[in-house]
């Protein structure tokens, strides 16, 4: 165990944004790190740490699904790091694991916060990513939510995420029919000659929910199943677009993090479309699906370590960059899931 202090750094949620958030709203934090541990307790070394949209959801003003996220304490995420300190049976020195000790270097966690990781199965990284948060997701969502049955026609939006990569690659495997909506032509032609989507739409080539909706019309023929992680006017767009009993999944609206979580905007009433089509709508969580992980795992896995899932990663250099890729989620520049090596 360490005997000496080390040199920690922090990044301090410190102020609520209106609209994007950026550096401005944190403060960096330097203070000492004593690996002195109580029983039980494991202190760890970040080297990964994740970046998220929901992130900007517990930086609201309102109680959404958690309250808000106090100020003058670290922001809270993932990370992915070694074990330098255990007073614990369950990990030793250099073990890696996932914890959710935040933005900063160093922390102490008890261990019953923490899952080993298997390095010689998958990268540790994916621990973020695929067989993470966004993997459960993404699973749970389109499987147990959409309940997708081989032959419909899968929509998702942001498609190239973290989450909606995995969501659209699901939908192949269970026989579907699957577009993506995405930002740009890069993206776009990554979910048709990589992930092998059946067509992908580029929104930002449209102006107004009407011509994006008329597309979706075209190239899709009808949605079964709405895979949202958007919302705004591409949910308005593709909401006439559902066929008889279709289900949409409501798994994020990140154009309404930028201001329009305490205020939000109000789009075209749409529940006629519901009532015509009988149609379900429901939100999903991750966290709904916690107790079920290694259920996940046990089907992804394999997959993950045969290649037969493709996870893009987008890693930002350099733990003073953490504000930064948070902001850059909202402006698309992430492809598959985003991650800051510190």
């Amino acid at each position: 165990m360490p005997s000496l202090a080390l040199a920690n750094r922090q990044w301090i949620y410190s102020a609520r944004p209106d609209g994007r958030v950026g550096s401005e709203h944190y403060t960096l934090q330097e203070s000492s790190f004593s690996p002195d541990l109580a029983v039980n307790e494991v202190a760890i070394q970040a080297h990964y740490i994740s970046v998220d949209p929901y992130m900007r959801i517990q930086q609201a003003q309102r109680h959404s699904f958690d309250a808000p996220h106090p100020l003058g304490i670290v922001q809270r995420g993932g990370a992915v790091g070694q074990v330098i300190a255990s007073r614990s049976e369950l990990f030793q020195v250099g073990d890696w694991v996932l914890s959710y000790s935040g933005w900063q270097l160093y922390a102490k966690c008890h261990a019953g916060e923490l899952r080993k990781l298997d390095a010689a199965q998958a990268p540790v990284t994916t621990a973020l990513g695929v067989l993470g948060m966004p993997g459960r997701t993404a699973w749970f969502g389109l499987m147990d939510a959409g309940k997708p049955k081989p032959g419909e026609t899968v929509l998702v939006s942001g498609a190239a995420g973290a989450v909606g990569s995995l969501v659209v690659q699901f939908a192949k495997k269970a026989g579907c029919k699957v577009f993506g909506l995405a930002g740009g032509a890069t993206k776009c032609d990554f979910l048709v000659t990589k992930l092998g989507l059946d067509g992908a739409i580029d929104y930002r080539a449209f102006t107004n929910a009407n011509t994006l909706s008329d597309e979706i019309a075209a190239r899709t023929g009808g949605v079964d199943i709405y895979f949202d992680n958007v919302g705004g006017m591409i949910t308005d767009a593709v909401i006439p677009n559902i066929k008889l009993r279709a289900r949409i999944i409501i798994c994020g609206q990140i154009s309404q993090y930028d201001g329009g979580l305490d205020k939000p905007d109000l789009g075209p009433r749409f529940l006629q479309h519901m009532l015509f089509q009988r149609a379900t709508i429901q939100g999903v969580l991750a966290r709904d699906y916690t107790a079920r992980m290694d259920e996940m795992l046990a089907i992804v896995g394999p997959w993950v370590s045969t290649g037969e899932i493709v996870f893009e990663e987008t890693v930002v250099e350099g733990f003073e960059r953490l504000p930064e890729a948070l902001n850059s989620l909202f402006e698309g520049k992430n492809l598959g899931k985003m991650l800051v090596k510190v």
